[in-house]
């Protein structure tokens, strides 16, 4: 599939949105990577913070922009329909900005990102990518580990060096999402064959963990999955997309079960409309990028319906407004992080 000119959808109100199974409109150029664009030495972890959250917290209804949030753009202050999020030692991000074809390093209360991969202009060599949807840190090679997704592959790129290439870890697949858990498997999302698989580093192939028996919406099935998380017990949480809903996998299980959505696209407490990033805390709640509905919606273990805790406020560029939300991340806080993607920013949701 060709990223840059595959059609992109309208929203209800006739604005045109970025789904996650499209792409952008445009590309954006930017210059090449600043000389001293490095990843912190400093990292603590190898997967996602997982914080304690207590079940009623609240969070500020209003956000504040701590990257990008001056319109569309290449330079290092701007963003361009970016996608993916990472949080690491709660004073970095990692960004996938997507639409200018690189990886880019935001440190908390800087004005400026710091490119740390990704070239010129979209494309297939070793030192560029095309069209990134997600990112995250292996700590024991010293790597961000990419969805290089218009590339069709996963690359590992070294943090260190300011000129670096990547290289191909999966070949051949067209990735989405992904995530590592701490026996150091590596997760990704397929969409092309509605599946995720998950390989040990080094593993050209993988095996086949939730879905892989077609599109459809039955309870072994995924439609477009997108973006997944794994908890210590290795149970796998999947945005099913094009189903509207979050499956729930369980370690070896032949078949998913339905924990947040499943009742078609709306925008009810009971649905979900087009879900992408997702998060799980130590209590099994799900947190989930509702983007076709501008929200963020919290979903407790086993509740029949979830509550917006932050947007839901129609579409728009407002503190309290989201535009198609993508991604999302929380710090050891319970600070919340969410990539708005049609604002070209990320915002910082403070935990009251």
């Amino acid at each position: 599939m060709d990223v840059s000119t595959d059609a992109c959808a309208k929203n209800a109100a006739g604005v045109v949105a970025i789904c996650a199974r499209r792409c952008s409109l445009y590309t954006c150029q930017r210059p090449r990577p600043h000389p001293h664009s490095f990843l912190s030495a400093r990292r603590s972890f190898l997967v996602y913070m997982i914080p304690n959250i207590p079940s009623n917290s609240r969070w500020a209804s209003n956000g504040v922009t701590v990257a990008g949030g001056h319109e569309r753009g290449n330079a290092t202050t701007q963003l361009c329909n970016p996608y993916g999020l990472f949080i690491y030692d709660d004073q970095t991000m990692i960004i996938a900005d997507s639409g200018n074809h690189r990886i880019i390093e935001w440190k908390m209360d800087e004005k400026n990102g710091y490119i740390v991969a990704g070239d010129n202009s979209p494309g297939n060599r070793l030192d560029q990518l095309n069209w990134p949807t997600d990112v995250i840190i292996e700590k024991e090679t010293d790597s961000l580990i990419i969805c290089d997704r218009g590339n069709q592959r996963v690359v590992r790129w070294p943090c260190h060096k300011a000129t670096a290439q990547g290289e191909i870890i999966v070949s051949d697949i067209n990735c989405f999402g992904l995530t590592m858990d701490d026996q150091k498997y590596l997760y990704v999302s397929d969409t092309d064959n509605h599946e995720v698989r998950r390989y040990k580093i080094g593993d050209k192939n993988g095996t086949i963990i939730a879905g892989g028996h077609g599109k459809g919406d039955g309870l072994n099935q995924l439609n477009y999955p997108t973006y997944i998380f794994v908890d210590r017990q290795q149970t796998l949480y999947v945005s099913d997309h094009d189903n509207h809903r979050v499956m729930k996998w369980n370690k070896d299980g032949n078949e998913g079960i339905v924990v947040a959505g499943g009742r078609g696209k709306g925008e009810t407490l009971t649905q979900l409309s087009f879900p992408n990033g997702l998060f799980v805390d130590t209590l099994g709640t799900i947190y989930v990028a509702d983007s076709w509905n501008h929200r963020v919606m919290r979903w407790s273990d086993e509740a029949k319906q979830g509550t917006v805790i932050v947007g839901g406020n129609s579409w728009g560029g407002e503190t309290n407004q989201l535009h198609f939300p993508t991604s999302l991340s929380f710090d050891r806080h319970g600070n919340l992080y969410i990539v708005d993607q049609l604002n070209y920013r990320v915002q910082r949701f403070s935990i009251e």
